[in-house]
């Protein structure tokens, strides 16, 4: 942990919403005029898209398991370096995996599963940003969590977890439902043993879960809507951030505590909550950056 320049780590599984909490930051960054240096957690990934695909079917043959989910998939003792030393100096090293042709356009005309070079990023940012699979990753000779100011979990009920990420998979990158089951199915002891552990050590977590019937997730024809969701939100410590509760009884309607660490909202004032309860805290981390 630093004060003098914090890191932000948001943390969820594949389909979790992780994307709609970062455009929410987004827009605090840019009311409170903040400067974040963004890091993609994909960018860690051990593999090419090639690469990736001999391992799994090697551990497929040999009757094992393996994803990105995985921590031997990963460079995540890079993770860590790179947390602590931004904490440390306010600097770091970045590379992107290039996940889409238009990203590949972007970065320069790289192939699409593969990466662009480690490069020093721009200095003079005011925070690190982290959005990816393994913000609050702890192993025996690991501790990512350890050097993040602030840690939020994305996590929605897994039935809803899996709609989302076979819709989202479906429309972004046209792969079948069939082919999504199967991945989900090849994740599940990394999901188990990996992300799951991660909602422990979380500062905040997000927690939607859906009021309709999501009973079957692989057959449903659509995601639930916010209106059709309530929001959990659990802070690990309320004192940590000096949380009040009742305040945001009353800013937000409707909403209740379901214990002394966990208020539930109507999923459509999500947005709502996260800028009454993310803004007060990046203005204190922002004032403690000043004073240190």
């Amino acid at each position: 942990m630093s004060k003098k320049h914090p890191v932000i780590a948001i943390t969820g599984s594949s389909g979790a919403g992780t994307t709609t909490v970062k455009k929410s930051f987004e827009h605090i960054f840019f009311r409170l005029g903040l400067k974040p240096l963004m890091i993609e957690g994909d960018s860690f990934y051990r593999y090419t898209l090639l690469e990736m695909h001999e391992r799994i079917t090697q551990a497929q043959q040999e009757g094992k398991y393996f994803s990105h989910f995985s921590i031997e998939a990963n460079i995540l003792d890079e993770l860590e370096r790179t947390f602590k030393i931004y904490g440390e100096t306010g600097s770091a090293k970045r590379r992107y995996y290039i996940g889409s042709e238009e990203e590949g356009k972007k970065h320069g005309g790289y192939q699409v599963g593969t990466f662009t070079p480690w490069e020093k990023a721009p200095r003079g940012s005011d925070l690190m940003f982290y959005e990816g699979l393994h913000g609050a990753v702890k192993t025996e000779t690991l501790d990512v969590a350890k050097y993040t100011d602030l840690l939020v979990g994305v996590v929605p009920i897994v039935n809803l977890e899996w709609i989302q990420k076979i819709h989202r998979d479906n429309s972004l990158f046209g792969y079948n439902p069939e082919d999504i089951t199967d991945t989900i199915l090849r994740r599940m002891e990394d999901y188990v043993k990996v992300i799951t552990p991660q909602f422990s050590r979380t500062d905040i977590n997000f927690q939607r879960v859906p009021l309709v019937d999501t009973s079957n997730p692989f057959i449903a024809r659509d995601i639930p809507t916010p209106d059709e969701s309530v929001v959990i939100i659990r802070f690990r410590d309320p004192t940590k951030f000096d949380i009040d509760f009742e305040y945001l009884l009353q800013m937000i309607h409707k909403s209740f505590m379901s214990r002394h660490n966990s208020i539930v909202i109507p999923g459509g004032k999500m947005g709502l909550a996260m800028e009454i309860i993310f803004r007060p805290i990046m203005e204190r981390l922002m004032d403690e950056r000043k004073k240190a």
